[in-house]
């Protein structure tokens, strides 16, 4: 009986030559497929690895050169930062050694004029102890005809100290609109130009002067107005004291020439 399991032919023997069979046919027909595949597979494997090895040296080139980039632009970012720096220090430096200078120039004028108006006092002292019967009619009409002058020239200076603190404020303000202190600068600036008690007092300049020069602020927790600005108080102080003497040079002219 034949074996249908195992049917002459269908498998693949070795010894099939011996038994005068066509095995070694077989072999050799899929012998060849296997080693085309084999090669196939190693000349594609070793081509892959080039592939992914040229890849992975390129990604790593640019990813030095663009390291390469980000560090000597945060170098070159770093020293401009520096030089900014640098320079701001210089100039607030600057600033504030000329701000010192401006406001020692004001407190050596003021204390002139203090000392000026005490020697005008002692003038007029003398002058009314040698004439002191024919001049007090004189003296007291003169100060008569200059209270109404001083009344004004004091609601003046007590307008333009309310307007310079509130400038102040809004200048140390981290919220307060630029534009709103500007109004206020150009207001006191055409108010002094066209008022005869300030242009008297020669107020202009001195605005102008704190409007480029005050730059003092309290500390951030302060609340009172009247801590910031610097240079305002002392030309509030200076025009204050020019009224006074002013008034004292009239009485004293109009004495000389009655």
């Amino acid at each position: 009986m034949n074996n249908l399991n195992d049917p002459p032919n269908w498998n693949i023997r070795p010894n099939s030559r011996a038994e005068g069979g066509d095995g070694s046919r077989w072999n050799y027909a899929l012998l060849v497929p296997m080693l085309g595949l084999a090669a196939f597979r190693w000349i594609w494997s070793r081509e892959s690895q080039k592939e992914i090895e040229k890849e992975r040296e390129a990604f790593r080139q640019r990813t030095a050169a663009f390291q390469r980039d980000l560090e000597a632009k945060y170098h070159t970012l770093i020293s401009e930062n520096r030089r900014a720096v640098a320079q701001l220090s210089l100039e607030l430096e600057k600033e504030q050694n000329r701000t010192t200078s401006y406001r020692e120039a004001l407190i050596s004028q003021g204390r002139k004029m203090v000392e000026e108006k005490k020697l005008l006092e002692q003038e007029r002292a003398r002058v009314m102890q040698a004439k002191r019967h024919p001049l007090r009619s004189a003296y007291q009409s003169c100060l008569e005809r200059e209270e109404d002058w001083q009344r004004r020239a004091r609601l003046l200076l007590k307008e333009f100290e309310d307007a310079l603190t509130e400038r102040q404020n809004i200048y140390c303000s981290l919220v307060l609109p630029r534009s709103k202190r500007l109004a206020i600068e150009k207001s006191l600036l055409v108010r002094a130009s066209v008022d005869p008690v300030a242009a008297d007092l020669e107020m202009v300049p001195g605005l102008t002067d704190i409007f480029r020069h005050d730059t003092h602020c309290g500390d951030m927790w302060n609340t009172n107005r009247r801590h910031n600005g610097k240079l305002m108080w002392l030309y509030l102080k200076y025009w204050e004291l020019t009224v006074q003497l002013k008034a004292f040079q009239r009485v004293e002219k109009a004495i000389l020439e009655e």
